[in-house]
């Protein structure tokens, strides 16, 4: 990756917090790119350098591992892929645990295992390190627009501190409960958006397949009670083909894998969510997983004749 470029020491002097960001895909460079716009001091670390070098343009400086961010701020945040990176970057060799200090404070927005949650929150408790779960929704466009819609597990009193934080990036930010809960609110939203983002797929293909004007039959359900965000943005890229992804279906469908296992471990029968994350399987087979999540509407037109 080359030689990053560190961060000055940190100074009592400086009015905001120093905030660390660590994983910079589709999500999380808006995010930070937010943060740095709210003013606050920002350092970077991410596994691909042309992303570090894009933020350190508007002022982030860099670092070279998680650890070495934690030693030069006083809050870390990441937005990874999955469990094992959240794990890693936590717990791991050259990890925010082998840089923290007392007081200093972890938000993980990525979309985890709640299982996983709960345990960096521990482990790190007992460093003296306070950690939030702090999952999001909203894709790329909220992320942007800094309108993510933002889900927070942990302790009420570091969700409160760390509120001004939070609130650069989203705005409808709330707390759900102890650790693990902000995770296992982003499952709930993530059978939520799949079984609409397939109901939208399924009544737009009928809407074609009847030979009606399906961009008509979209404006009229947008002013009725099937509307949704759903409906409107990815209802849009479905009449345009456009899947360049908001959010890749591969991630969808690493999240509805958590779904499933929290409903087994539970004892809970998720029949709509199984059916849906067929469906993604079926397109990951074809190597679409690069995709938007709003491609489960190829695999109708497949199905029905239509492509």
């Amino acid at each position: 990756m080359g030689t990053a470029r560190s961060a000055t020491p940190y100074s009592p002097f400086t009015t905001m917090e120093r905030i660390g960001f660590i994983g910079l895909g589709i999500m999380g460079k808006p995010m930070a790119r937010n943060l740095l716009k709210a003013g606050y001091p920002l350092v970077v670390y991410n596994r691909s350098r042309a992303a570090m070098d894009e933020l350190a343009v508007d002022g982030a400086m860099l670092a070279e591992s998680p650890q070495a961010i934690a030693q030069q701020t006083d809050v870390v945040i990441s937005c990874v892929s999955d469990s094992p990176d959240v794990e890693a970057i936590a717990l791991g060799s050259k990890g925010i645990i082998e840089g923290a200090k007392p007081g200093m404070t972890f938000i993980d927005m990525s979309t985890i295992a709640p299982t996983t949650a709960r345990k960096v929150y521990t482990e790190l408790k007992e460093k003296g390190v306070d950690a939030l779960d702090a999952p999001v929704s909203g894709g790329d466009i909220g992320a942007q627009q800094g309108t993510l819609s933002i889900m927070a597990g942990g302790d009420e009193a570091v969700f409160q501190r760390s509120l001004p934080i939070l609130q650069a990036m989203g705005k409808n930010i709330v707390y759900i409960g102890e650790a693990g809960a902000g995770q296992v609110t982003k499952a709930c939203n993530q059978i939520v958006v799949a079984l609409t983002v397939q109901a939208v797929a399924e009544a737009l293909t009928l809407a074609k397949k009847s030979g009606v004007d399906v961009a008509r039959v979209r404006e009229a359900l947008m002013g009725g009670f099937a509307q949704s965000r759903v409906l409107d943005v990815h209802g849009k890229r479905i009449l345009d083909g456009n899947f360049q992804p908001g959010f890749k279906l591969k991630l969808h469908r690493k999240d509805m894998n958590i779904v499933l296992q929290s409903g087994r471990e539970l004892g809970i029968p998720l029949f709509g969510s199984a059916q849906v994350t067929s469906m993604m399987d079926a397109l990951l087979a074809q190597d679409q997983g690069e995709l938007d999540n709003a491609a489960i509407a190829t695999l109708y037109e497949l199905l029905s004749g239509m492509s």
